[in-house]
């Protein structure tokens, strides 16, 4: 379900429920202590040597430890060949940067955290 939904102190269009649950997720963890922040698509990763078809990845949330690293996660229901290729050229263009991916095997693993 896509629209604007309230977590923590933000208002935050999210594109899926999944996305939202995860946020809500994420909230917990800040909270808690066990992550210093989070945030909802904060970044565009280009691909500059690509002229055709993906060109650039914009993932759903960036994790900041506390110790001030970071990582990035996609939340992902399903995963159609547009979507393995940003994930491809993500990890080819930006190794150095670590990615997640919360699928559907993540949510069921972690649904008795999730309340919503």
């Amino acid at each position: 379900m896509q629209g604007y939904r309230h977590v923590g102190d933000r208002n935050i269009y999210f594109r899926s429920n999944w996305e939202y649950r995860y946020a809500l997720y994420l909230q917990f963890l800040k909270e808690q202590g066990v992550i210093q922040e989070w945030e909802h698509e904060p970044k565009t990763f280009w691909f500059e040597l690509i002229k055709r078809g993906v060109r650039s990845y914009l993932p759903d949330f960036k994790i900041i430890k506390d110790d001030g690293t970071h990582y990035w996660v996609e939340v992902k229901g399903y995963m159609d060949s547009k979507s393995k290729t940003k994930l491809k050229r993500f990890k080819k263009y930006y190794p150095e940067e670590q990615l997640f991916l919360a699928d559907e095997s993540w949510f069921k693993k972690y649904k008795h955290l999730l309340h919503v």
